[in-house]
């Protein structure tokens, strides 16, 4: 059984050096998950065969790719992972940015988040549970642990990647206006997606440490000198999701690390 999960959005449908050893249909109270849950082995470089580390990866969209975002069971993914004993997510997202240094093919690891979504299961809390614990504490909506041993993982790796950013979260699943971005910005807003939330509030309320890498696939509606294309933005996905790939290496080459040193 692992502890750790990779939930892989669009451009992450695979992960080099991963080879799964069984799928597995979960069912929970709320539904199915987006696909069955991916058991299996990462394996880097340096490790010996047979020495990989042990991961379950979640297709968020789906297998094949066919569920928007606005419909995803983000409850059933998160109580599904949760439940085969996964407390520790790295979720891979692709976003627009629109501050000025973040750049196409960039990679953040936001700290924050704005939530504009609406209709979604936001919630495990059903109005049967115990109400002392509903209000799970979101200040820091990242674990901070997790978003320190990632970033160190980059600089290791000599990665340039964005320590800090405001994700904002829309409906989807068509993209903003110019105008809705002007807002965002005003807001706070860094970068904008359409699946970091819930899935961020949802760990939290669970218990599992959850950070986010988010993929600069387009610049945001009105910050770029060209109208979004599907084309363009693919391009930029497939751009940065080799450096989330070489990322995810450096950060579980560090975890072995970490399990192989001795206690303090």
């Amino acid at each position: 059984m692992s502890d750790i999960a990779i939930i892989g959005g669009t451009g992450l449908g695979a992960i080099e050096g991963f080879s799964i050893e069984r799928k597995e249909e979960v069912e929970t109270p709320w539904g199915s998950p987006s696909a069955p849950l991916c058991h299996g082995e990462l394996r880097i470089e340096s490790d010996a065969p047979g020495s990989g580390y042990g991961i379950i990866f979640l297709a968020r969209h789906g297998d094949p790719h066919a569920i928007p975002p606005h419909r995803i069971n983000y409850r059933a993914n998160l109580h599904a992972l949760h439940s085969r004993g996964v407390r520790r997510i790295i979720a891979v997202t692709a976003v627009g940015g629109i501050r000025a240094d973040i750049e196409e093919g960039g990679i953040v690891i936001p700290d924050q988040i704005i939530d504009y979504t609406w209709g979604r299961g936001h919630s495990f809390f059903d109005g049967e549970s115990d109400p002392n614990s509903m209000h799970a504490d979101f200040t820091h909506p990242y674990c901070l642990d997790l978003r320190a041993d990632l970033l160190a993982a980059a600089r290791r790796a000599g990665l340039e990647v964005v320590d800090g950013g405001t994700y904002a979260a829309t409906q989807g699943p068509r993209l903003e206006t110019a105008a809705e971005v002007d807002r965002i910005e005003r807001d706070g807003g860094d970068i904008v997606g359409m699946t970091g939330m819930p899935e961020a509030a949802l760990a939290r309320e669970i218990g599992i440490a959850y950070a986010n890498c988010s993929v600069i696939a387009n610049r945001a509606a009105g910050r770029g000198s060209k109208d979004l294309s599907m084309e363009s933005i693919l391009v930029h996905i497939e751009s940065g999701m080799v450096t989330v790939r070489r990322l995810i290496e450096a950060f579980f080459a560090d975890e072995r690390k970490r399990q192989k040193a001795p206690d303090q």
